[in-house]
C-alpha cells in the first residue's frame, strides 16, 4: 500500500483517536463518562476537555479535505515523493496541532493548522505541477 492510502487510514483512525482526550474529560468531570447522553455532558466541557472537543471537531473537519487530495493523487496518478511528503506533513501536523490544542498555545497551533491545510491543497494541486 502507498504512502497516500496509508496516510489515508491513519488520518481516518485520527478521528477515533482525537476522540480519547475528550473520553478522558468526560469521566473526570464528576459524574463519570455519561453514555447515554454524551454529546450534552461534552457541551459542558471547560477548559482543558473543551480544548480536547474542539480538537477533535478539528480533525472531523480537516479530514475531507485531506481525503479528498489523496483521492485526486490516487486518480490522477501523480503518486511520488511530492505526495508522499505532503500526506506526512498533514499527519504530523495533526497530530502536533492535537498537543498544541491541548496545551493552550493557541498561536503556535493555528500556524500547525496551516501547515496540515496547505499540505491538503498540495495535494489537489500535484496534477497541475505534472
Amino acid at each position: 500500500m502507498s504512502v497516500p492510502l496509508w496516510s489515508l487510514f491513519i488520518a481516518a483512525l485520527m478521528l477515533v483517536l482525537t476522540k480519547a482526550p475528550v473520553a478522558v474529560a468526560q469521566s473526570r468531570s464528576g459524574s463519570g463518562y455519561d453514555n447515554a447522553h454524551p454529546r450534552a455532558q461534552q457541551a459542558g466541557l471547560t477548559g482543558w476537555g473543551a480544548r480536547a472537543l474542539a480538537s477533535h471537531h478539528n480533525m472531523i473537519e480537516a479530514f475531507p479535505v485531506f481525503a479528498a487530495g489523496v483521492l485526486v493523487v490516487l486518480v490522477t496518478g501523480t503518486l511520488g515523493t511530492a505526495a508522499n511528503v505532503l500526506c506526512l506533513v498533514f499527519l504530523l501536523s495533526r497530530v502536533t496541532y492535537t498537543a498544541l490544542y491541548l496545551l493552550n498555545l493557541a498561536t503556535l497551533r493555528s500556524l500547525v493548522w496551516g501547515a496540515g491545510f496547505v499540505a491538503s491543497l498540495g495535494l489537489m494541486l500535484l496534477p497541475l505541477l505534472r
